[in-house]
């Protein structure tokens, strides 16, 4: 049996202004051994989409389903699913498998597995009615989120989580954060709940109102006012990361948390790096990194700032996204 069911897939990449996701009419199968179909309640928006709609990112296969931020209710279950039942609400990450045996797999750095696959690139993923996932690879949600309140949770939140991690701040430590959207304002929160200093830089007014507003120690469009134990560059600009380690105190790290990036200008070995300055990027999460950032969101009580649109409407949320016209994450909602 084929379930039919509607979704906006990558037609011809380009511009985000001219629309480049259409729709279309998909049957899936019935869920597989270990699988899970899930009735779409809302999905997040994410820069990688983007990143994918305008080409930037190459489709994997013709007219793929973007989609990684995924909330639903589950349908159906495959043979072999054993902590999952219908009616479950779980979330479908951008990690949709990896292989389980290779040496960074056996070494639990799944995130640079070297088969694995994404949702919503490799996988049809979740702006749609319906997806199917892989049970071990879902995630049962607190309840103390909504679903549009825990769409982003599910990369922003996690790649947030992984990158602050990644970017080794100390206890009590002086953290830079560029660009302030939907991943850097859930890592902001995680890092002043453990007590850093967040320096916000950011050319929006209403993001460093924001980034105040959520306990930030400064928040502007020039360089921190101290030197900084660690850094994440969120915003998608490769001229970014030469200011960020210029910002660094001795010892410092920074972490680019995207997974693209534009070009990056010429180092200067002397300002950027010496006195033992790193620059890290950061690939995928692993599961673990979600889990722990999941327990976490619900033990501080995180605020997600979600701007809901309908799921006819993703070439819109896309768009806005693009123009910088989103407060927060966009979340594509089914009625």
């Amino acid at each position: 049996m084929r379930v039919p069911t509607r979704a906006w897939a990558v037609g011809e990449p380009g511009p985000i202004d001219d629309h480049p996701l259409v729709r279309v009419h998909r049957e899936l199968p019935e869920p597989s051994e270990h699988e899970l179909l899930v009735r779409v309640q809302a999905c997040g928006v994410c820069r990688t989409d983007l990143h994918l709609a305008e080409g930037d990112l190459p489709p994997k296969r013709p007219l793929v389903v973007p989609g990684h931020e995924v909330v639903g209710v589950v349908e159906a279950v495959g043979p072999g699913v054993t902590a999952t039942s219908v009616g479950d609400r779980v979330g479908i990450p951008w990690l949709a498998r990896t292989c389980g045996a290779c040496r960074h797999c056996r070494a639990g750095q799944e995130n640079l597995c070297l088969e694995p696959a994404f949702t919503g690139w490799d996988r049809d993923g979740g702006y749609a009615e319906l997806a199917l996932c892989e049970e071990s690879y879902a995630y049962h949600l607190p309840e103390s989120f909504s679903a549009e309140q825990a769409a982003p949770l599910l990369c922003a939140g996690i790649i947030g989580y992984r990158a602050l991690r990644r970017a080794d701040l100390p206890p009590g430590g002086a953290l830079g954060i560029y660009g302030f959207g939907a991943s850097a304002h859930l890592a902001a929160q995680v890092a002043i709940a453990e007590g850093a200093r967040v320096h916000v830089v950011t050319r929006s007014p209403a993001a460093r109102e924001r980034a105040l507003e959520l306990g930030a120690a400064s928040a502007g469009g020039k360089e921190p006012p101290e030197p900084l134990d660690s850094a994440v560059v969120f915003a998608p600009a490769g001229d970014l990361v030469p200011r960020a380690l210029a910002a660094l105190g001795r010892g410092g790290t920074v972490a680019v948390a995207g997974i693209y990036l534009s070009a990056i200008p010429p180092l200067d070995y002397e300002r950027h790096l010496f006195y033992e300055r790193s620059l890290r990027s950061v690939t995928a999460n692993t599961r673990e990194d979600g889990r722990a950032l999941f327990d976490l969101a619900a033990r501080i009580k995180i605020t997600v700032m979600a701007q809901p649109y309908p799921m006819e409407e993703a070439n819109r949320a896309l768009a806005d996204l693009a123009h910088g016209r989103v407060e927060g994450a966009a979340v594509l909602v089914n009625p």
